[in-house]
């Protein structure tokens, strides 16, 4: 459904559905109940302004009748953002698409506490075309290379690749293999409430030793979280992984001695990668959700989840040629 409000500062009007039937006799009587303790006076000051629109933009007044309107859109008010202190770069822009190097920390999409501070919202700000779109998403805590459509015309054909997983995306991630300061080396992902175990040293090597092999299990998002989990039953998820490098960080953990893994994911659920790696003992540098859950604490710069979204290659629907784009950054735990 169209939105009838064009993007305002590289922010789409939010949509709302209201209730065809209930206690209030007009629409303002039940926003005041929904959204009237934050500020009630600004919120009838958006009615005498026609801020507020039915569909095809029809102005809303402080007097219309609730089930007049199914939907109603609005601009929320933005809170105060403190910067993301990282910029993306913009690896390729043609009419059709933008391919993006985003940084750790920096949202994909707006939510929560991040409007402004976004991937989409700053792109559509600085090339000024708010019909950008992703075509996918990245963890806020992932960085790499993410595709945007630039033209709602060829829009559908670049979604279709996703659709058909007719995309083939490489990443690479840096774990551990010696205990060190806020590190859990070898320990893999507790499934099921089940007792965690620890892997040995020379495990894994001889997992390492094993590679490259394709890790499949059952995955399921957990209800009301942002996180997955490990499940029984038929496999869903599967990713390619390989060895790329062992050697000694040069980054926070300065000395330590880390593997540089490749990752080919072949399914495309929830941090599908993070929990394939701590369910075999290789959790990711900086993982604040497997094998275990941190508790909430301000973003630390210095210490980004290492895991990178590296290359993303496809045959470009509209002139059947292929097309391959690969991020410019570095994970700094990497050997």
């Amino acid at each position: 459904m169209l939105s009838p409000l064009p993007v305002r500062n590289g922010v789409n009007a939010t949509r709302l559905r209201v209730p065809k039937v209930g206690p209030w006799d007009t629409v303002a009587d039940y926003l005041l109940e929904r959204f009237g303790h934050v500020d009630p006076d600004g919120l009838m000051r958006r009615f005498d302004e026609q801020e507020i629109v039915g569909l095809g933009g029809v102005p809303l007044n402080i007097n219309t009748t609730l089930g007049e309107h199914e939907f109603i859109w609005y601009y929320r008010s933005l809170p105060a953002e403190t910067p993301i202190p990282f910029e993306a770069k913009i690896l390729h822009q043609d009419e059709h698409l933008i391919a993006l190097d985003k940084p750790h920390f920096l949202p994909s999409t707006p939510g929560g506490r991040f409007i402004q501070e976004s991937a989409l919202v700053r792109l559509r700000n600085q090339v000024g075309n708010p019909d950008l779109v992703p075509m996918h998403r990245l963890d806020r805590a992932t960085a790499g290379v993410i595709l945007f459509a630039a033209n709602p015309q060829t829009r559908g054909a670049y979604q279709l690749l996703f659709e058909n997983r007719k995309i083939s995306k490489k990443y690479q991630a840096v774990v551990a293999l010696e205990p060190g300061t806020g590190l859990e080396t070898g320990r893999v992902l507790e499934a099921n409430g089940e007792h965690p175990n620890v892997r040995t040293a020379q495990e894994l090597d001889a997992l390492l030793q094993s590679m490259p092999l394709v890790f499949e299990n059952r995955m399921a998002k957990l209800k009301g979280q942002l996180r997955s989990s490990v499940e029984e039953g038929v496999p869903n998820a599967q990713t390619k992984i390989s060895l790329g490098a062992i050697g000694t960080s040069k980054g926070h953990h300065t000395g330590l001695k880390v593997a540089m893994m490749d990752l080919d994911p072949l399914s495309g659920k929830t941090h599908q990668l993070r929990v394939h790696l701590a369910s075999l003992g290789l959790g990711i540098i900086n993982d604040a959700f497997y094998p275990r859950l941190w508790d909430l604490a301000p973003d630390d710069y210095s210490r980004p989840l290492q895991l990178l979204a590296h290359t993303i290659s496809f045959t470009d629907p509209l002139t059947g040629k292929p097309r391959s784009f690969s991020s410019q950054q570095r994970l700094i735990e990497a050997p």
